[in-house]
């Protein structure tokens, strides 16, 4: 393969792609590129403040961008079965590293919750690089739910049950409740009987109310997010800096590089809270536009559903759709105060190298489903129908006499008696 096809502009066979497949490739794009720009001006003060370089975070986010473009071009182009026969050891890899940050000296804290896995200078989070595979994973199994045994089922939903409580113990609350839903909504589009389907959801809603409930930090985030200005000193500090960043931007925003929240007052303005300086930079105008670009890729992406001939095709794409989108607009529910605070980054903007190369191979899984929507399985014709076609033959001692087969012409007509 040539190198140049791994370039954004270099591949010519893009052109032979279908229609959906191609303008997600450029909405993939110019998504990625606008959170590169919103990046490089959330992360230079924050930089300059903690590395004494501004351009500390963007240089690094640079090579993981490298890394997960190469991934993103390998999942293009890489048909389905073969991304699918990955799902099962990358699956059990990253489970096993999600429950490895709960063991002593493996796990790396931040801010409170043990999500990392540091690997000399760089630090891996298991529970983002799960989520291309758990998309994958859980499009085949629900595709093939009637035909799995029991034991089978009860295999898999232990553990996709053991994948969710590893994040949510960590503690990652939005990251659980963001997986369990693409599961229940891609096991709603495989079919599955509603009545269990609404039992997971209630034993789901359930299990995070159990978790606010015996984790204090959380609790004052859902109780802060209630009242914000009840203690903007406190708890609430982040909301309301969030809420005046976005206020801030007015119609036209202040001018990109011109935020003044992102100087030392908004706290992790280049990962969770990316948004708000976008906002205040872009204001109103720039939001659309985003939105915009977010519900045509969703368009999109639900377009490859319908037109998709196979079930795990059709899965595959509903996952990455949904995990894509729902993640986007979390997080621009908690910078506005409409959701609580969490810690979810934006897809392709936020920094953060495990986000940027998770989100990348889930953007590769959707277009290549895109490519592959239109492609049905070639079934060939039974034994018994192709003898059937052939001229049938008469065997004798000398040689063997063709004989005519019967044909609507060749077949007298008679009368019909009258009864």
């Amino acid at each position: 393969m040539k190198w140049w096809r791994f370039l954004p502009l270099g591949d010519r066979a893009v052109k032979d792609w279908t229609l959906e497949a191609r303008l997600l490739h450029w909405l993939t794009l110019v998504w990625l590129g606008l959170g590169m720009v919103v990046l490089f001006s959330a992360s230079f003060p924050v930089g300059l403040a903690e590395a004494g370089d501004g351009l500390y975070f963007f240089k690094r986010q640079l090579i993981w961008l490298a890394l997960g473009w190469g991934g993103f071009q390998v999942f293009i182009r890489l048909p389905l079965r073969r991304s699918l026969q990955m799902a099962i050891p990358g699956f059990f890899l990253f489970l096993l590293l999600i429950w490895a940050t709960r063991l002593p000296g493996v796990g790396s804290t931040m801010m409170g919750a043990t999500r990392w896995i540091s690997v000399g200078p760089v630090q891996i989070q298991p529970s983002e690089m799960m989520k291309p595979f758990l998309v994958l994973q859980a499009a085949w199994v629900f595709s093939s739910w009637r035909r799995l045994h029991l034991k089978a089922r009860c295999f898999w939903l232990s553990a996709f049950a053991l994948t969710l409580v590893g994040i949510l113990i960590q503690p990652n609350l939005s990251t659980t409740a963001l997986c369990g839903m693409s599961l229940w909504l891609v096991a709603l589009g495989a079919g599955l009987p509603l009545m269990p389907l609404s039992m997971t959801a209630i034993s789901g809603v359930g299990l995070a109310v159990l978790s606010i409930s015996i984790n204090d930090y959380q609790r004052r985030r859902v109780m802060s997010f209630l009242d914000p200005w009840s203690d903007a000193m406190g708890d609430g500090y982040q909301l309301v800096q969030s809420l005046l960043a976005v206020a801030s931007g007015g119609v036209f925003g202040s001018g990109y590089g011109f935020s003044q929240q992102k100087l030392a007052y908004l706290p992790i303005q280049h990962t969770d809270f990316i948004f708000s300086i976008y906002a205040e930079e872009m204001g109103l105008v720039g939001c659309l536009f985003l939105l915009a670009l977010l519900a045509a890729y969703g368009y999109l992406g639900m377009r490859v559903v319908h037109q998709c001939r196979e079930l795990v095709v059709q899965l595959i794409a509903l996952g990455a759709t949904v995990i894509m989108l729902l993640q986007a607009l979390i997080n621009m529910g908690v910078a506005i105060g409409i959701l609580p605070t969490t810690g979810l980054p934006f897809p392709l903007f936020s920094y953060g190298g495990s986000s940027i190369m998770a989100s990348l191979a889930i953007a590769g899984l959707l277009i290549r489903s895109a490519r592959e929507a239109h492609q049905a399985t070639i079934l060939p014709l039974p034994t018994s129908i192709n003898q059937q076609t052939r001229t049938p033959t008469v065997r004798t001692r000398r040689r063997a006499t063709p004989v005519t087969p019967l044909r609507p012409q060749n077949i007298p007509r008679y009368k019909q008696r009258k009864l």
